[in-house]
């Protein structure tokens, strides 16, 4: 079971509280976390990656066991912490400004 932890206007937009659990099959990848979270929360689709090209959106960032993995591979595995539920994969708005 994979936890997604998404930042507060976008678990206010899915309609959910907390942590996302999702059953993954294969490998556990950043696309596969996206793609089953917009599968089951189809409101999503275009909040967090372009509709047509599925690349991230430029103000979301992506971290895997504390780590920034927003320039990975989209394919790149992620650490065995996230793919056992023991960590979350977590979605954050990026700050921006000056």
């Amino acid at each position: 079971m994979i936890r997604v932890a998404l930042p507060a206007h976008l678990r206010t937009l899915a309609k959910v509280a907390g942590e996302v659990r999702l059953e993954i099959a294969g490998d556990v990848t950043p696309r596969a976390v996206l793609d089953a979270l917009e599968e089951r929360h189809p409101v999503l689709r275009g909040a967090i990656r372009e509709h047509g090209t599925l690349r991230r959106r430029a103000f979301v960032r992506f971290f895997a066991c504390g780590r920034d993995v927003s320039h990975e591979p989209p394919d790149a595995p992620l650490p065995e912490a996230i793919a056992k539920g023991d960590e979350p994969f977590v979605v954050l708005g990026a700050m921006a400004g000056g």
